[in-house]
């Protein structure tokens, strides 16, 4: 045999080496799954979608190219929820502070949210599981196309309520509470409520979401460990979870893993 013949010795490792590394990560997954599944998942799950940017500046794209790849993750990560049964997913898509980005990335974000809310209008897993679909935030921040859009998907989602899908968009934690003080203080001006009377209860019925249950888990993707003003009030008592990977990189084996660590520190404290 002449040496062209003969197999170059470890040309193949690469490819075994990734065979095994997929067998391996499957069978995690798969082991993780069904943990998850045996012990109680949590009721509302809370979503900081962060590292777009990051994501499309590590791999030469364009900012909006990353925003595309996160909207992707976000169409899996509906799936996951269904999968295991968390009833009410809230995603963090627009704070009032991203409303300062660049023009072009806001009008690029803008045709973003407008393209797919009107899709989720009419996504056959959101009407084959009865989703209700929210949006949550300060409307009047957003294009009137996206606030037409907004409108389309909630009507053609009201009567559902197995599982409630929100999306934070022009939200801000701190403005919420604001304004939940300001409707409480027209209230005690016209003579309906007494100040004695005011109450972390009637805080919560004047928030976006006075008719969700509080997140039990708050999870935030790009490796920063803090909330970014999202949902202050309502997670006062959240479990938090945070992951290094971008959210665009977001994998169903590291989604699988902040579930399982929620299960976990529930389990500690008999929660």
């Amino acid at each position: 045999m002449s040496g062209a013949d003969r197999p170059e010795k470890g040309r193949d490792f690469p490819y075994v080496s990734q065979i095994i590394g997929k067998a391996l990560r499957d069978l995690t997954e798969k082991r993780l799954l069904e943990l998850v599944r045996a012990e109680p998942v949590p009721r509302h799950l809370a979503i900081i979608m962060d590292g777009n940017r990051r994501f499309a500046e590590q791999r030469g794209i364009g900012v909006n190219d990353g925003h595309e790849a996160g909207r992707d993750t976000l169409e899996e990560l509906l799936d996951w929820c269904l999968e295991i049964g968390i009833r009410v997913l809230t995603v963090y898509g627009l704070s009032t502070e991203n409303l300062q980005r660049p023009r072009e990335e806001l009008e690029g974000l803008m045709d973003l949210f407008d393209r797919s809310l009107r899709q989720i209008a009419e996504d056959e897993r959101v009407h084959r599981h009865h989703i209700r679909v929210r949006v949550i935030g300060n409307r009047a921040l957003l294009p009137a196309k996206v606030q037409e859009a907004i409108g389309i998907a909630e009507r053609a989602t009201a009567g559902y309520s197995d599982y409630l899908y929100n999306v934070a968009l022009g939200y801000g934690g701190r403005d919420e509470i604001v304004e939940a003080i300001r409707a409480l203080a027209r209230e005690v001006r016209a003579g309906t409520l007494e100040p004695d009377e005011i109450d972390s209860a009637a805080v919560s019925r004047h928030l976006y979401t006075a008719e969700i249950p509080d997140p039990d888990l708050v999870f935030r993707t790009s490796g920063e460990e803090r909330i970014s003003n999202f949902l202050l009030w309502q997670s006062a008592y959240s479990e938090l979870y945070f992951s290094d990977v971008m959210w665009p990189g977001l994998t169903r084996i590291e989604f699988l893993r902040a579930i399982r660590a929620f299960q976990m520190r529930r389990r500690r404290y008999g929660g």
